[in-house]
């Protein structure tokens, strides 16, 4: 099993890959794996930038014949000639593409084209003939989908991760799934027997930005004032900015505040993280606080305001947070 097939191919038999999404880190993450597996482990490896190469440079590893006489499977990034606005100076060069795609049975090589665009224009002649004649991967992952997904990933590269040690690593990575993948990398290099751990997390893995951040609220949510202070002033110690905190403070209120509307109106935990597209993890945190709907509607009112003035050049100090976290 490879780490493509994690995710839906429209033809698996084909060995010219097109990963489409606009997670680049992740395409070029499966990119690198899939060139790296056994079957090309005797081909040539050749990386092709069209930003910073250009489309000649791909032309001619496209037609030209390796030098060590070796098949080549060549990577292509950044192919900006399948996307909607291609200024008319490139046009040659892509009927040069376009004969080679049309003629890719009689190519010898392998090509993995990583396509990291929100969307590519599948109108052209050019999107038509890769669609046509390559493995099109897409590369989407929902955001109740990332547990399952890193798990199986970690799974098929051999290693073993807790369900505790997942949860961690996803609460630690922000439930995003760049800083997961960054931060799993980490751990691969200290795993011993590739086995993830809680405690491996915990020793390698550090606390967010927004994870302390949200520490401060949860303090101060727990009428423990003087840690919360604390964390607020260590916080603000290391650079960050008040805008930064407040922008934390709201999403977290906001996120309290829809999941309390939604389960008075019913709702399970499954359908609430259905309904809202987030990670199961956020939704739980949400539901475990004890502040009423009211209280929570109101401290979120008074973020948003203490926004609005600090934008607007009220507040010149800090003192202002240290006063909404003692008012929480």
């Amino acid at each position: 099993m490879t780490l493509l097939s994690l995710f839906k191919g429209s033809n698996t038999k084909v060995a010219h890959t097109l990963i489409s999404g606009n997670d680049a880190f992740l395409n070029e993450y499966l990119a690198d794996s899939y060139i790296h597996e056994t079957e090309f482990s005797a081909y040539e490896k050749v990386s092709v930038d069209c930003d910073s190469e250009g489309l000649d440079e791909l032309i001619a590893d496209l037609t030209e014949s390796s030098l060590f006489s070796q098949k080549k499977i060549i990577t292509i990034k950044n192919p900006f000639f399948l996307t909607a606005k291609v200024p008319k100076k490139f046009q040659k060069q892509i009927s040069k593409l376009q004969n080679v795609f049309a003629n890719i049975a009689e190519l010898d090589d392998v090509l993995v084209i990583i396509a990291s665009y929100e969307k590519i224009d599948r109108r052209k002649k050019i999107t038509k003939l890769i669609t046509k004649n390559f493995n099109v991967v897409e590369t989407k992952i929902r955001p109740f989908e990332l547990s399952k997904t890193v798990r199986n990933l970690i799974s098929t590269e051999g290693y073993q991760i807790t369900s505790s040690a997942l949860n961690l690593l996803l609460e630690r990575s922000d439930q995003v799934l760049d800083t997961v993948l960054g931060n799993y990398n980490k751990l691969k290099m200290v795993a011993n027997n590739k086995k993830i751990t809680t405690e491996l997390v915990e020793k390698n893995v550090d606390l967010s930005l927004a994870q302390n951040i949200f520490a401060i609220l949860d303090s101060a949510l727990s009428n423990n004032y003087q840690e919360a202070l604390a964390r607020l002033s260590n916080q603000l110690h290391n650079g960050n900015n008040p805008i930064q905190i407040l922008a934390v403070f709201e999403n977290q209120l906001e996120m309290i505040l829809i999941v309390k509307v939604l389960s008075e109106r019913g709702r399970s935990e499954a359908e609430i993280v259905q309904t809202l597209g987030v990670h199961p993890y956020r939704v739980k945190l949400a539901l475990k606080n004890r502040l009423s709907l009211g209280k929570v509607a109101k401290l979120l009112k008074q973020a948003i305001k203490l926004d609005f003035n600090y934008k607007s050049g009220q507040y010149q100090e800090n003192n202002f947070l240290k006063l909404f976290i003692l008012s929480v």
